[in-house]
């Protein structure tokens, strides 16, 4: 313990000595934990709009002539229990007619004795995932008692496509946010480190150990780490609450069209993810830092 409160207060001392890089490396970290945090909640607002789409993506399933009620249901559970598949919807041949008699025929429906749509009972099948859309199409054009299968494909494709282009700039944000504080931060702790060469080669002499050496300096970086994540994620949660409430207040019909998550949702993940980053890119960057110049 002592080792430790020693390592501690040797770190601070390093940060205070060294003011004009701790703080130019502080700056830079919260700069880009602040533009990864902005870039987190657009990319999580646009995931959670495009799961709300895909969740109004269907598939629809028309059975052959004769097809009893039973064998529909059959098949409503067998396709219920498939992982891409979120909820199945059985519409009867009655249920069809009424609907479309109300939409486009109107009062003129009465003159129909028989339902002209007594072979549309259907399925209306909503997905999980619509990358997997295809494997769903597939099964049900197996099935002998199936006729047609409706689907788009488009929009499918499209929303897939919007999946994987957020998933690739996630990847690369977080690579080149770690990359560029990763290197402010040894460059940081390698000027405390050098205005220290002789002391850390006379404690190596008399026999301190490779911890008791790297306590202080991995201390320095994991305290850059913590304000570099602390400032920018207060700046992102007042920034996201003005965004919400200006968006709600002045642009109604703007937020009608998009729904935003409650900043709660969002700083859910983002804190922990941000402090995480923080913290471990001033540990490892210390680390790696020092251990070059642990050996004299």
């Amino acid at each position: 313990m002592r080792t430790l409160f020693y390592s501690i207060g040797q770190g601070i001392r390093n940060l205070l000595r060294n003011k004009g890089y701790a703080a130019a490396s502080v700056a830079t970290m919260t700069a880009c934990l602040f533009l990864f945090g902005l870039f987190y909640s657009v990319i999580t607002n646009i995931q959670a709009m495009v799961r709300n789409a895909e969740e109004g993506v269907s598939v629809t399933v028309f059975f052959q002539p004769g097809v009893t009620e039973d064998q529909i249901r059959q098949i409503e559970v067998a396709v219920g229990e498939r992982p891409e598949v979120s909820d199945v919807v059985y519409v009867s041949a009655d249920e069809a007619w009424a609907s479309f008699s109300k939409e486009y025929l109107g009062e003129y429906a009465d003159g129909f004795e028989d339902n002209p749509l007594a072979d549309s009972a259907n399925l209306e099948i909503y997905l999980k995932d619509v990358s997997r859309q295809e494997d769903l199409v597939n099964y049900l054009q197996g099935l002998d008692i199936v006729r047609e299968v409706n689907r788009s494909e488009l929009t499918a494709t499209t929303l897939t496509g919007i999946n994987s282009l957020m998933w690739y700039a996630s990847a690369a944000m977080i690579v080149i946010l770690f990359i560029v504080s990763l290197f402010l931060i040894s460059n940081t702790v390698a000027t405390g480190i050098s205005s220290h060469r002789d002391e850390i080669a006379i404690m190596k002499y008399i026999g301190a150990t490779d911890f008791f050496v790297r306590g202080p300096y991995v201390f320095e970086g994991v305290i850059i780490g913590v304000l570099g994540s602390l400032l920018p994620l207060g700046l992102n949660y007042f920034i996201y609450n003005r965004v919400i409430e200006i968006i709600s207040g002045k642009f109604s019909m703007l937020a009608r069209l998009l729904t935003f998550l409650p900043v709660q949702t969002v700083f859910r993940t983002l804190i922990p993810v941000s402090l995480i980053l923080g913290v471990g890119i001033g540990f490892f960057g210390s680390v790696f830092t020092v251990r070059k110049h642990l050996h004299v």
